[in-house]
């Protein structure tokens, strides 16, 4: 199942944006090199083990380019894989294999890396009821894949854009003049303009989750940076009233005792922003005359 973020409008516009900066008035070292009728085949090799992300978009990616490529998906998006593993086999004119070899690697790497790091931090808190999430800590213009490949890992997508849902963090609590005015602003914006988007309010002290408990009118409560003293103590003022979301600075380290707190969430930035890359490469199969 894909997410809702996820389009077909969106997705080819990805294609040709990332086409027109890669190929760009054409690959010359193919065009070159390549008689214009020469076939090929190539497949996908899995280079370590990991979740695997991206096929599908692999294989819009070789036929936006070339519909009559021939693309033969081996494995599944969210697949364990390992080293040695066949992904893909695409066969067609090998000048629009290798055109397109460059971006459905890049896309798969990246996406496969997240995915499988968001897969090992979801198995150190599947004993609690905790979600992992992830954040706009995104690559401009690449967000789309990222979140996905996080669904893919077993992870939960935050709020995808600024758009699609209102959180409130220290710096609009401190330019609005504090908790009060920010939160019933936002409660009268979104009636005025008759939007129908959760709110997410920020709270660094237990004194802030009181007040906004107090305030009322929000649906999640963000436990930002506590430790977990504090943030166990927050989770039983908040008493399932509202969503809860730990987050700030968590880490492999820190993560099983944050779920362990009683959250509901927790937010980690890394599964997109730190994430190295999975070792796939597309080679050539060599024909036998």
């Amino acid at each position: 199942m894909k997410q809702t973020y996820i389009t077909e409008e969106r997705l080819n516009e990805f294609i040709r944006s990332a086409f027109k900066e890669d190929v760009g008035e054409g690959d010359h070292s193919t065009l070159a090199s390549i008689p214009p009728n020469a076939t090929g085949k190539a497949q996908l090799l899995i280079k370590e083990d990991g979740v695997i992300a991206g096929l599908a978009l692999a294989k819009k990616i070789f036929q936006h380019f070339d519909p009559s490529l021939n693309v033969t998906l081996l494995l599944k998006d969210g697949q364990q894989v390992k080293n040695g593993d066949i992904g893909l086999t695409v066969s067609g004119k090998a000048a629009s294999i290798l055109t397109t070899e460059r971006l459905v690697l890049n896309c798969l790497q990246r996406m496969s890396g997240i995915a499988t790091y968001t897969h090992k931090l979801t198995q150190y808190i599947k004993h609690t009821p905790a979600k992992l999430l992830d954040t706009r800590k995104t690559t401009p213009n690449f967000r789309m894949m990222e979140k996905w490949a996080v669904y893919l890992g077993g992870g939960k997508n935050h709020r995808y854009a600024l758009y699609d849902m209102i959180m409130l963090k220290d710096n609009h609590i401190d330019f609005a003049g504090g908790l009060r005015p920010a939160i019933l602003a936002t409660q009268a914006y979104l009636k005025e303009n008759k939007l129908s988007l959760k709110i997410e309010v920020e709270t660094r002290t237990l004194q802030e989750v009181k007040e906004v408990l107090e305030i009322g009118g929000v649906d999640i409560i963000m436990l930002d940076n506590m430790d977990c003293p504090t943030m166990k103590k927050a989770v039983e003022m908040i008493d399932g009233k509202y969503e809860t979301e730990a987050s700030g600075g968590i880490t492999e380290a820190t993560l099983r005792e944050v779920a362990e707190c009683g959250v509901d969430y927790i937010s980690v930035g890394a599964l997109t922003h730190q994430v190295k890359s999975m070792d796939i490469s597309l080679k050539a199969v060599k024909q036998v005359h």
